[in-house]
This record gives C-alpha cells, structure tokens and sequence, in this order.
C-alpha cells in the first residue's frame, strides 16, 4: 500500500519514453492511459504517426490498451478507434470506478495493469487509489481545459513542496 496517493511509481517525459519491455518482464497484460495531454494534444482529434507505432508496439508486447478518459464519449471512440484499443469515457477520475471498468475491459488485475497520465490529481491519484502502478507524463501541450489549469497550479505547489521535478 502506497503511503502517498499522489506520488507515482515513475516519471517519464512521454509516453515514449516508458521502459516498454521492463514492464512486459515484469509481468504487465494491460496499460490504461489518459487521451489529453498524454496521448495527443488537448481536444486534438489528430494522434501522431509516433505514437501510432508506439501502440503497435505495445500490442507486439503482449500488453493490451484501454484510454480511459474524463471526456465524453465520440472523442474518446474516435481517438480509440485509430489507435485500434477499447476504451472507457466520462471516467470521472480519480473515482476508482473507471480504473476498474478499464480493467475488467482489458481482462487484467491489479498487479498485471499500469496507468498512464500526465496530472496527478486525476490520472496518478486514481490510479493509486486502486492499487496500480502509476506513471506520469510530462503534458504534451500547454492548451488544456480551464479547470485542467486550476489543477496545474495546485499540482505545481504540491511538486515544489514535495521536492519533485518533472523530468526534462
């Protein structure tokens, strides 16, 4: 059991820097991620050819994928669909409902799942609610939702009295 629900597991600076085959060693089935910020921009329909093979090669690894996201439905679907994972929207994270809807979509326990984003609030806090490993991201973007931004303040002043720094 974690003694602090907002730190996570690891810090990377994207999604593409995540130690794939470690955690494939490691006994991983499933990787739930956040869409905004950490898979594409913020409200951006567009997903990059790198993170286009990143999941490719993801899959060639034995680790399924499910976004699992606080937006609503179409967006999350059409981001799913070209990425070619499932997916679970309106999470209403950091309830640990939708980790655990995400999970039983992927077939996967506890020990087996990751989870993937780039706030602490939501993505890191819920994640470690329900017992997963947890990593975040370095934001893709500086544009995000107005209330995302609230949170980045609040997350800022959490890291520097902590004592973290994102990595670079």
């Amino acid at each position: 059991m974690k003694t602090n629900n907002f730190m996570p597991d690891m810090m990377t600076v994207s999604v593409l820097d995540i130690p794939l085959q470690d955690l494939a060693k490691r006994n991983v089935k499933g990787m739930i991620l956040d869409l905004d910020n950490t898979i594409t921009e913020w409200n951006n329909p567009e997903i990059k050819d790198e993170m286009m093979h990143w999941f490719a090669n993801l899959q060639q690894l034995g680790i399924s994928a499910c976004l699992l996201s606080n937006n609503k439905g179409p967006r999350v679907m059409e981001a799913a669909q070209k990425l070619g994972i499932s997916y679970v929207s309106r999470a209403t994270k950091p309830r640990r409902s939708g980790y655990r809807r995400a999970m039983e979509v992927l077939k996967t326990t506890e020990a087996e799942t990751v989870v993937v984003g780039d706030q602490i609030f939501t993505d890191i806090l819920g994640g470690n609610r329900t017992g997963l490993y947890t990593i975040l991201v370095n934001p893709i973007g500086a544009k995000e939702f107005a209330g995302t931004k609230v949170n980045r303040c609040i997350e800022r002043i959490f890291l520097k009295v902590a004592g973290i720094k994102r990595p670079k």
